[in-house]
């Protein structure tokens, strides 16, 4: 295959998956014999503001690459421009005696993330109807179970990390506190944390990860 035979399919490829995933996928053609990796083609340029001839590369810097890295297929690793979008790139090379280039694709999951907020609002509920119906006092039995788990933990609230209100909240969940009305907005004030962590809290536990000794 000649460098001509290897851009063609390359930039074939890369036109064909920016039609495929649309204007939120930007692909482009990179001339990986030179350091600077200028862009040969690219397609949904306007994802990083980058046009054919550009050496900057997606976190908006014109660094040299290394030559590992010249050579090296990245795949699905994220990254963050300049204007703040999330983005997954990876990056494929085609090496031939005369030739070195390289596919690169650049999905901007941005609004992807902000859909996914929302559905979280939309599903969200603050409990079931029977409960909010007959099972009366429950604020005050929440508090109480607060406490309680709260004890089991052995901290006071200003000095838990994200391990200690994970503990709390699979505490919570497993003595059905989440089942009375106004449950959420209850251990949120009571965590000093948001709903929303809440909810993202309670979503780690169903799928089985585990919090960190980081604070939040």
């Amino acid at each position: 295959m000649t460098r001509a035979e290897a851009f063609e399919f390359l930039d074939r490829t890369a036109r064909g998956i920016a039609e495929m995933f649309g204007s939120s996928c930007e692909t482009l053609v990179h001339d990986m014999e030179d350091p600077r990796h200028p862009i040969l083609s690219i397609y949904n340029g306007h994802v990083s503001g980058r046009e054919v001839g550009s050496t900057m590369d997606i976190l908006g810097t014109a660094r040299e690459l290394d030559e590992n890295a010249l050579v090296t297929d990245f795949v699905n690793l994220y990254a963050t421009t300049p204007s703040g979008q999330q983005i997954k790139s990876s990056t494929f090379h085609l090496i031939g005696e005369a030739y070195n280039l390289a596919l690169g694709i650049n999905f901007d999951y941005t609004s992807l993330v902000y859909a996914n907020r929302i559905l979280v609002d939309l599903m969200s509920a603050e409990a079931d109807l029977q409960s909010a119906m007959w099972q009366g006092g429950g604020e005050q039995l929440l508090a109480e179970l607060f406490d309680k788990c709260l004890a089991a933990v052995g901290k006071p609230v200003a000095s838990l990390n994200k391990r200690d209100r994970l503990k709390i909240i699979a505490l919570l969940d497993q003595n059905s506190a989440f089942s009375y009305r106004k449950s959420v907005p209850f251990v949120a004030k009571r965590l000093q944390v948001s709903r929303y962590t809440v909810y993202k809290y309670l979503g780690e536990l169903e799928r089985g990860e585990k919090g960190d000794e980081e604070l939040e």
